[in-house]
């Protein structure tokens, strides 16, 4: 095709900040975030952490409270919308119902460049072309499908051939499968063009299997930036460990007590204990004696019905079969009843479909040791030491 090769620009936010009703909402607080030429970075976080907030002040559409934004080599935090050289998909098309989908495509390149319109249509059938509505040219927005109406949205952008890419949540209003066949779509055409994308999502599936890197945001701060199988494997908070990874991960209180090579995990009212030993224990660190917080994955817990005199049991309370796997939600301890006082946490264990243990049974539970988490109980951060450590983001 005839797109226009380029080499695509950085992006880099430098303690970015965004304040509404005279500093009462932060929104943002302070990121700090350098993005290369041509990653694709996904961004996410729970409702209201700021993430589209921060993708609007990138593409222009709020002003900054503080910091900068830089583009390449410019300083774009001052410059308008329509001059800085970025392209936006949002969530609900912001197509032009009057116009084709010619006259669609075709329109931010009348607005923001100089070329012919001979030019202009040659780009826009193109483009067409690759995203596979060649033959849609010449219909309106109304007569085609929501997935139709993305690939018009994608196409609009990929047109203007700019320096970012910024996508806010764009599959959000398609069905499950749709989304599936149009996420593979944006990371096809991503390794094709060399896009230098931020995407914003509220899917942590598409945040993980999309980006280069990961970005999960929370309060309006930068929690953790890496890639999706370093964030995974090494959350740099229990926030992270807790919003990365479905099911979530499990968190039990616990008090420490360090002997010999190891340390023995005691959880509430006495009626759990763990013992950690070998390299995982060398990984926290000098652990002192007193209260942290345990996490382990559930797919990082084995359950069996006895035989490991170092294994914690547990009393099965549901069994949730979801095809390729069994989900046992567990009670902890030694009491057929689990930890005493209500609230106490459901405790998952993701486990091969021929572990099919009944309701009410008593198992035994194991942890993979290498994949065992200890945070701090008083800031959330991982307790950590040496190559293990995880790597904050910058606050």
């Amino acid at each position: 095709m005839g797109v226009r090769l380029r080499v695509m620009a950085s992006l880099e936010l430098d303690g970015l900040r965004k304040e509404f009703d005279g500093g009462s909402i932060v929104a943002v607080d302070d990121v700090d975030l350098s993005i290369d030429d041509g990653e694709f970075v996904t961004v996410v976080g729970p409702s209201g952490c700021g993430k589209s907030t921060t993708l609007r002040m990138i593409a222009g559409l709020e002003r900054p409270t503080s910091g900068r934004i830089r583009i390449g080599d410019e300083d774009v935090t001052d410059v308008h919308a329509r001059k800085r050289d970025v392209a936006m998909v949002f969530q609900n098309y912001a197509l032009y119902p009057h116009k084709s989908i010619r006259q669609n495509m075709a329109f931010g390149l009348r607005m923001s460049t100089d070329l012919s319109k001979k030019e202009r249509q040659e780009r826009v059938t193109e483009t067409a072309e690759m995203m596979g509505i060649g033959d849609l040219l010449d219909d309106t927005p109304d007569q085609l499908s929501g997935g139709q109406k993305q690939r018009v949205a994608l196409g609009r952008a990929i047109v203007r051939e700019p320096d970012v890419f910024l996508f806010d949540e764009p599959l959000s209003n398609l069905d499950a499968k749709l989304r599936t066949t149009m996420r593979t779509e944006i990371q096809r055409l991503q390794e094709e063009l060399g896009i230098t994308a931020v995407y914003v999502t509220h899917d942590q599936e598409e945040a993980m299997t999309m980006g280069d890197r990961i970005v999960i945001l929370n309060d309006g701060k930068l929690q953790q930036a890496g890639r999706p199988k370093t964030v995974y494997e090494n959350p740099t908070n229990q926030f992270v460990g807790g919003f990365v990874g479905s099911p979530s991960m499990n968190f039990l209180d616990v008090t420490a007590e360090p002997f010999g090579d190891g340390v023995q995990l005691t959880g509430a009212n006495d009626d759990f204990a763990y013992d950690l030993t070998g390299g995982r224990v060398s990984a926290f660190g000098n652990i002192q004696r007193g209260s942290y917080v345990l996490g382990v994955r559930p797919e990082h817990v084995s359950v069996s019905d006895g035989g490991d005199q170092s294994a914690v049991p547990a009393t099965v309370d549901v069994l949730e079969p979801i095809g390729s796997d069994n989900y046992l939600y567990l009670d902890l301890g030694e009491s057929e009843t689990g930890f005493e006082g209500d609230g106490a946490p459901d405790f998952i264990a993701r486990v091969s479909t021929d572990v099919e243990p009944a309701i009410g049974d008593r198992v035994q539970v194991s942890f993979d040791e290498s994949a065992v988490h200890l945070f701090d109980t008083e800031t959330g951060e991982a307790v950590t030491a040496g190559e293990d450590a995880p790597v904050a983001a910058p606050q």
